[in-house]
């Protein structure tokens, strides 16, 4: 088998030369192999959320997603 090495963006261009059902197939397969890391990366995110929440003296399982919203807005822009 002959290995062909190409740039990030003649593989962009390559990808956008595709029919629209082929490109979603090479995003489904793309946002697959990550769906693992994304997962994580997100039960990791909310536990340290309702961790920081607790802190604070909030319930995270009870806040609305606007409180929610509002709080992360809050501790993100904290001095």
């Amino acid at each position: 088998m002959v290995t062909l090495t190409l740039s990030d963006e003649q593989v962009i261009e390559l990808v956008k030369q595709l029919p629209v059902g082929q490109q979603v197939e090479v995003f489904r397969f793309l946002l697959l192999q990550q769906w693992g890391k994304w997962e994580s990366l997100s039960r990791y995110g909310a536990e340290k959320a309702r961790l920081v929440a607790q802190e604070k003296g909030f319930d995270w399982n009870m806040m609305t997603e606007e409180e929610r919203d509002a709080f992360i807005d809050d501790v993100v822009h904290e001095d």
